[in-house]
């Protein structure tokens, strides 16, 4: 930019528009100066998957809410159609990817669509996650790669393709992990396994991203109501019964809802948590306080 020029501007993604500068200074951005412009929440340009039910669908919207730019993934056209209308109509940005995370192709493809839609990744956010009963007696070998294909394997494509935008943006992970990769619990072995692989990754990953100035954190909910056991095959009276078991397994006395954790996934990804890594957060009434039952 030569001094003397005004109405300059630099092109910025994730904003509509252009940033101008008027004055007869140069301008001169610095790394940490570009770093505090995309740390402002409409600079945001969060990756979800998931995110048609749930977790995934609470924190695509609760971005939204907050003016990011929400890049939603998941496998049914339909429902990211519904949610795409539902930000829309509030006046929100969100372009949706219809993708299987645990095919081969789909880390590159979905950075490079969610590049080609906002420009630029600054937060991604892995929701996408199944849950299936099984004992070390009875859980077969496709169920137990299922489990780890879609709760650790998945997530861990998808950062490795979403690194070099990210250490661009000096960005943020959160990965959904569960009170199962902190604490065992019988019944459900693969899940348990993944989730607890899925906190170890995080805090290793946030080690090896922190000296690029990115944060990897992960929130590790309790019973949350959503759809998660539904289509692992639980029918309506069942899933009633575990919820109103889950008032007593909590200390709290009831269940989470996907929007208490959508709230602390958009925190651990602002900047009001720009200090925080590695860590793997309870957010579950309490329930890893206490003994399996």
């Amino acid at each position: 930019m030569s001094p003397g020029r005004k109405g300059c501007s630099i092109r910025l993604s994730a904003i509509g528009g252009r940033i101008c500068y008027v004055g007869r200074r140069r301008l001169s951005l610095t790394r940490d100066s570009v770093q505090l412009v995309l740390q402002h929440p409409r600079m945001l340009t969060v990756v979800v998957t998931g995110a048609t039910s749930g977790i995934g669908r609470a924190t695509a919207l609760r971005f939204a809410r907050e003016g990011a730019s929400v890049f939603a993934v998941g496998r049914q056209a339909n429902a990211l159609d519904e949610l795409a209308k539902e930000i829309r109509r509030t006046g929100g940005s969100c372009q949706t990817f219809e993708a299987d995370v645990t095919a081969p192709t789909a880390p590159d493809a979905i950075v490079a669509a969610a590049i080609g839609a906002f420009d630029a990744i600054t937060t991604l956010v892995n929701a996408a996650g199944i849950i299936a009963s099984g004992t070390i007696e009875n859980t077969t070998d496709a169920s137990w790669d299922e489990m780890i294909d879609v709760n650790l394997r998945a997530p861990f494509r998808l950062m490795r393709a979403a690194t070099p935008q990210l250490v661009l943006a000096r960005g943020s992970v959160v990965n959904v992990s569960s009170v199962t990769g902190l604490r065992a619990f019988p019944g459900v072995l693969a899940y348990c396994v993944s989730k607890a692989g899925m906190d170890q990754l995080t805090r290793c990953a946030a080690l090896e991203m922190a000296p690029h100035g990115v944060r990897v954190n992960a929130v590790n909910p309790g019973v949350t109501i959503s759809n998660l056991h539904r289509r692992s095959g639980m029918t309506e009276d069942a899933y009633a019964a575990f919820l109103e078991r889950s008032k007593e397994t909590h200390p709290l006395g009831r269940p989470g809802a996907a929007e208490e954790i959508a709230d602390l996934i958009w925190f651990l990804a602002s900047d009001r948590a720009g200090w925080i890594t590695g860590e793997t957060i309870s957010i579950d009434g309490g329930r890893h306080l206490t003994c399996a039952r």
